[in-house]
């Protein structure tokens, strides 16, 4: 602080000037000498305060810039810049606006004395910085929907911010694996199909299956009714099935051009392979970052407390309602924290006759998590082959409410079960006994099982009924050819089902049961129950963890579906406006707020769970395609094999004649000789 600041302060203050002043000294000489620990030096800012300094004072040291504290200061920064005008910037040093011009007609003068080619130099340079910096300005401002999370950050607090900034991270990372399949699949296709290029489709003939697998007819209705486009639309059936949405369409073994022939099945694995790649090495790299600053963040309980008091407040928040709420959450966290003090001293004193008890209960409590999950995953399987067995039948023989019934039943009873599943978790971790920062963690996990588990469930149960066959109908494609001619477009539209599914029951909830709760508990307040019922809460896990389970069904479905991450982006985008909408007029938030970096480690978290999850069907499925080629090979080769002995049995016999004969005429020539 400068003397004509400190003059300007009332007579009441020099005492706190001074105590100021003192401290701030000493916090500096803590970066160069070992001060005695007392209360204050224990606290986590002062920590994070010298920790910062003492990285500085490193990376100064390694690039030769260490800035002494010390009365030469503006000399010893002249010779530096005097020494090295290129590789210096007067912005890189803690000074204020005097000295920093005055260190800058320093260096305007040095430079008269340059040759005409260092002037170029070091102009050229610093043009080339103001143009990458206002570049990135640029993009910052760029930035899609950058106005909305801020608006949103100042309103609702960094925990909120975090999760739309998830969704758009979302939305990029699902644009991308569109181009990335687009660029690899799609545009030779489209480039030779239009005559955009000098190209043609290379067709080649299958010599290792038999012409029945390779045959994908087109089942035609007749006459179509009107309803019948919305179901195609809302199912991936009729006019969509036989498009490039889905994994029958692609039928071209290559694209030839003038100078190569383009492998369309390779591209087709390859693009899987890269975005898988791209998916898994972007969220580990954004993980890594977040768990930096979980890293950074982990502390005792004493230091909890002080960050929760001294540093727990959300300078982002500029609404009077979200600054009350942050108080609440504020106190929340320090109750949990005192009733997480009070589990572990109740574990200490513990008796082994109590410990036995909580573990039997805990037992037998998990056994019913298991029950109920496996309760799910039955009425998966069963609603999964009763819907593929009444999928059968003729469009024409069913009404407009049953057909779009059977087709949805197991997106139905998929999101009937990541609905019920959550309330019971919550019930049966009460009577558990664990802290409450471990209950939602582990409820968390439960549900995050539950939601992608549900999925590979479907996907196996769909192989199971593929690969099931009856009087040896498998032995000549390897699964049931007569029922699934293509079997990948089948998956491919069931997961293109879920994903319009889970679509159309976000929008349900928001617009019929927010905003009708929010009406009802605004105009109707005076009646008990619908105080009692309160303002919906925006929670923040639930919501991250239904984008996760729409995700896993893009990863899962791009292979069978190519077009599918389209699908998944222009879900997002809805999503994103839908849930803004929600939060801004009919939502309120959660009471338990989350840190923006617990947040971010956390989406990511259960975002890379997802994506394991995708990878495994995915892997069983492409392998079948590779073992499939493989065996195909293999008959090729062993036919091949039967020919040429074949061939060198008729050879031996031809010699054998031919010898024969030339014998004969041998002794035809002796006997007329004679």
């Amino acid at each position: 602080m400068s003397e004509s600041s400190a003059s300007a302060l009332p007579p009441g203050r020099p005492s706190r000037q001074a105590f100021i002043h003192q401290e701030s000294l000493s916090l500096d000489s803590s970066c160069f000498s070992s001060p005695p620990v007392n209360f204050l030096q224990e606290l986590p800012s002062y920590r994070s305060i010298a920790r910062k300094r003492t990285t500085i004072l490193s990376r100064d040291k390694q690039s030769g810039t260490l800035l002494k504290p010390t009365d030469s200061y503006s000399s010893q920064l002249e010779g530096e810049i005097t020494e090295n005008l290129d590789s210096q910037s007067i912005r890189k040093y803690a000074l204020n606006i005097s000295e920093k011009r005055r260190l800058r007609d320093i260096q305007e003068t040095q430079m008269k004395y340059l040759s005409e080619w260092d002037q170029w130099k070091r102009y050229s340079s610093k043009s080339w910085e103001r143009f990458i910096e206002k570049a990135r300005e640029m993009t910052t401002h760029l930035e899609l929907w950058r106005e909305d999370i801020r608006s949103i950050e100042g309103k609702f607090g960094t925990g909120i911010q975090s999760y739309f900034s998830f969704l758009r991270f979302l939305v990029l990372l699902n644009l991308v694996i569109f181009l990335i399949i687009f660029m690899l699949v799609l545009l030779p296709v489209l480039l030779t199909r239009y005559k955009i290029t000098n190209s043609s489709f290379v067709l080649i003939p299958s010599k290792g299956a038999d012409i029945q697998c390779t045959v994908y007819p087109i089942s035609s209705s007749g006459l179509i009714y009107f309803y019948s486009y919305i179901i195609d639309l809302l199912s991936g059936t009729g006019f969509l099935e036989d498009t490039c949405l889905f994994y029958g369409h692609y039928t071209i073994d290559g694209v030839k051009f003038q100078n190569f022939i383009y492998d369309l099945p390779l591209a087709y694995v390859l693009s899987t392979v890269a975005y898988l790649a791209l998916s898994l090495l972007w969220i580990v790299k954004r993980s890594v970052e977040g768990f930096k600053s979980n890293l950074i963040r982990s502390e005792e309980h004493f230091q909890s407390y002080c960050n929760k008091i001294f540093a727990g407040w959300d300078f982002c928040i500029t609404n009077r309602g979200m600054a009350d709420l942050r108080h609440s959450s504020l106190r929340y966290e320090l109750r949990a924290d005192l009733e997480e003090e009070r589990i572990r001293q109740k574990i200490a004193e513990r008796t082994s006759e109590e410990t036995i008890r909580i573990y039997s209960l805990r037992l037998f409590l998990n056994c019913i998590v298991l029950a109920v999950l496996a309760a799910c995953f039955y009425a998966i399987y069963r609603a999964t082959i009763f819907s593929q067995e009444h999928m059968r039948k003729e469009i024409d023989k069913m009404v407009f409410g049953e057909n779009l019934l059977i087709l949805y039943l197991p997106s139905i009873v998929i999101t009937l079960a990541n609905f019920i599943t959550p309330i019971i978790f919550a019930k049966i971790i009460h009577y558990e006994d664990y802290s409450p920062g471990f209950e939602i963690r582990l409820t968390i996990l439960r549900c995050v099982f539950m939601r992608l588990a549900t999925i590979c469930v479907l996907v196996f149960t769909l192989g199971s009924e593929i690969t099931s066959c009856d009087n040896y109908s498998c032995e000549l494609c390897g699964y049931n050819q007569k029922l699934y001619p293509c079997w990948e477009t089948q998956v491919g539209q069931e997961m293109y089902k879920l994903m319009i599914f889970d679509l159309i029951i976000i929008l349900a909830v928001t617009l019929f049961v927010d905003f009708p709760r929010k009406f009802l508990v605004t105009y109707c307040s005076s009646w008990k129950l619908f105080r009692c019922w309160g303002q919906q809460e925006f929670a923040i896990p639930d919501n991250v963890l239904g984008i996760v389970y729409g995700q896993t069904i893009c990863w899962m479905g791009a292979f069978f579906s190519p077009l599918l991450p389209a699908v998944a982006t222009l879900k997002f985008i809805i999503i994103f406006y839908v849930k803004e909408i929600s939060l801004l007029y009919t939502c309120r938030p959660s009471p338990r707020q989350f840190r923006a970096s617990n947040s971010n480690f956390f989406f990511l978290l259960v975002l890379l769970i997802g994506l394991c999850l995708a990878i495994i069907p995915l892997t069983i499925s492409m392998t079948r395609l590779v073992m499939f080629y493989f065996i195909a090979l293999a008959g090729a080769h062993q036919r091949v094999v039967v020919q040429l002995r074949e061939q060198l049995s008729l050879e031996s016999r031809d010699k054998r004649y031919l010898i024969q004969k030339l014998t004969e005429a041998q002794r035809d020539m002796r006997n007329r000789l004679d």
